[in-house]
């Protein structure tokens, strides 16, 4: 699946390494829509963060999470996982899907 994704955007699937972590904000996964942004790799970290409803600046909004265990918090993000860096989504239950790349998470 992820990899028509990325047939779709025209770019190279980037696998998340073994045993890297992601960035979850668990207090929000009642919430709904789905929102997922990918970094650069960083350290232990792929890149990926994910958080549903609404975005917060509070300093301890994301939770570090093995990404062996996100199909078990948030199984509706594994088909992305392998969009490279530089990539967004948005999802919701209802079936809206929104894919973009925001060149600033390079940046950053």
């Amino acid at each position: 699946m992820a990899d028509e994704l990325c047939d779709r955007f025209n770019v190279r699937p980037v696998e998340p390494e073994s045993g890297s972590l992601v960035g979850i904000a668990i207090q929000t996964l009642s919430e709904r829509p789905i929102h997922g942004l990918r970094h650069n790799a960083e350290g232990t970290s792929n890149g990926w963060y994910f958080w549903c409803g609404d975005w917060s600046d509070a300093e301890d909004f994301f939770q570090p999470l093995h990404l062996e265990h996100l199909a078990d918090r948030l199984p509706q993000v594994q088909k992305f996982l392998r969009l490279p860096p530089g990539f967004r989504f948005l999802v919701d239950d209802e079936g809206y899907e929104d894919i973009w790349f925001d060149e600033s998470l390079l940046n950053s």
